[in-house]
């Protein structure tokens, strides 16, 4: 049986349908302007064609009133497409505060996804339908891009920082996941699915049984990484420490020596552990070693949960404290 014919993806999130009503609202406007330009064209070649060799039409200096209508017209137009397209772009990057947490990290040519449970998945993405899920993500390597059609939502993930999107799918099935930023050579096979079920089945899912040894949580095995990098002999809470407490250091206001401050979210602590020298808070000296090259992205986010863990303030910097490490599985980590 032939599938019914579709110019747009099938709509299966929440946002769909305003990014939908928006594009057919753009593509109308300039398929209309384009039919009328083109029949006014067409009117005027017919119309004031030369018909006999030698005779000269009057020349008019215009009409003011038709050229405020011309110029007035397009401009509020454009105005209706504008505040139209910022208010569905703020909806669309204002996730609810009760948003499920989700973790991804892009490298060629796969998406690695961790969720806060513990499970971990390759170009695949298991969510429940009828809730926000909000994904935080880095790259490895280049610039990648998560992109769902069905969903309506794209977002590069780009090296060196952390970027935020969130949907909520309205349907259970399984939905396209691509790349849609070329990456290399094998941009055409990073692809995978989003696979959406009911509460129920999701967490059933969630609770299956995976291949290999106990989770740890991001916190956890941050704590366990601080350990072996020998931060603990700088951070420490004595006086006598040649680095600040990082308890508390969250989500708080960091007063660097130019006088400027800065929140101590998941950017701020990213770059205060691969270069310290750029960061470097008030009143310490700039002595702190760089991990540059030296730890993963996923490495790098276990540090930050862990931090985010010795006080409230996780959401402030972007990962929670509960949120579980990334990898494979716990036999093959890829962090």
């Amino acid at each position: 049986m032939i599938s019914r014919f579709r110019l747009l993806p099938e709509a299966a999130s929440t946002i769909a349908g305003s990014v939908d009503q928006l594009y057919w609202f753009i593509a109308a406007v300039s398929a209309g302007f384009s039919f009328a330009v083109a029949g006014m064209i067409l009117f005027f070649v017919v119309r004031y064609r030369r018909r006999e060799t030698g005779r000269e039409h009057p020349e008019s200096d215009g009409v003011l009133s038709l050229e405020i209508l011309w110029s007035g017209i397009p401009f509020l137009i454009s105005m209706v497409m504008f505040v139209w397209g910022a208010v569905v772009f703020l909806e669309m990057r204002t996730p609810p505060a009760d948003s499920m947490q989700v973790f991804a990290v892009g490298k060629r040519w796969m998406w690695k996804v961790q969720h806060l449970e513990g499970r971990r998945e390759i170009n695949e993405l298991h969510i429940p339908v009828g809730r926000p899920v909000k994904i935080t993500m880095t790259s490895e390597d280049v610039i990648h891009s998560f992109f769902v059609p069905a969903f309506r939502v794209k977002q590069d993930a780009v090296p060196g920082r952390y970027s935020e999107f969130w949907f909520e799918a309205t349907k259970t099935g399984e939905y396209h996941l691509f790349c849609s930023e070329y990456c290399g050579t094998q941009h055409s096979r990073m692809i995978g699915k989003v696979v959406v079920l009911e509460p129920a089945d999701y967490q059933a899912w969630l609770g299956s049984t995976e291949r290999g040894g106990s989770r740890l949580s991001m916190a956890e095995a941050g704590e366990e990484a601080f350990g072996d990098l020998g931060c603990a002999s700088c951070h420490g809470e004595g006086d006598g420490s040649r680095g600040p407490s990082l308890r508390g250091l969250a989500g708080s206001q960091i007063r660097l020596p130019d006088g400027t401050t800065r929140i101590a979210d998941a950017t701020y602590l990213r770059q205060s552990i691969l270069q310290p020298l750029a960061v470097v808070r008030d009143g310490w000296d700039p002595v702190m070693p760089s991990f540059q090259g030296q730890l993963t992205e996923g490495r790098v986010l276990e540090l930050i949960a862990y931090i985010n863990s010795l006080e409230s303030g996780g959401a402030a910097a972007g990962v929670s404290p509960g949120a579980e490490a990334i990898g494979e599985n716990e036999e093959t980590p890829w962090m």
